[in-house]
């Protein structure tokens, strides 16, 4: 993720912004077999891999904060207090 997000720093020379990357990228990083089934079709499918790119979207534009080692151990040390 880190890297798509990298890319977009660039999107000046490539026209691929996050809002592009997450079009391109979603349906491969989250993959749905409903999609891929026959029983999504149409109208269905293109709004399922819609909802895709804006997480996806969100994620490329909060990757520091989701992926920072800061968040992680809150994180962890969050989990470990409920057990």
């Amino acid at each position: 993720m880190r890297h798509l997000a990298r890319l977009a720093d660039y999107c000046s020379v490539t026209n691929m912004h996050t809002k592009n990357l997450a079009i391109v990228w979603a349906p491969n990083l989250l993959r749905s077999k409903q999609i891929e089934s026959a029983c999504f079709s149409g109208t269905a499918a293109f709004m399922e891999v819609r909802i895709q790119s804006v997480v996806v979207e969100f994620i490329l534009n909060h990757v520091d904060v989701l992926f920072s080692s800061k968040l992680s151990s809150v994180i962890r040390d969050g989990a470990g207090a409920c057990l």
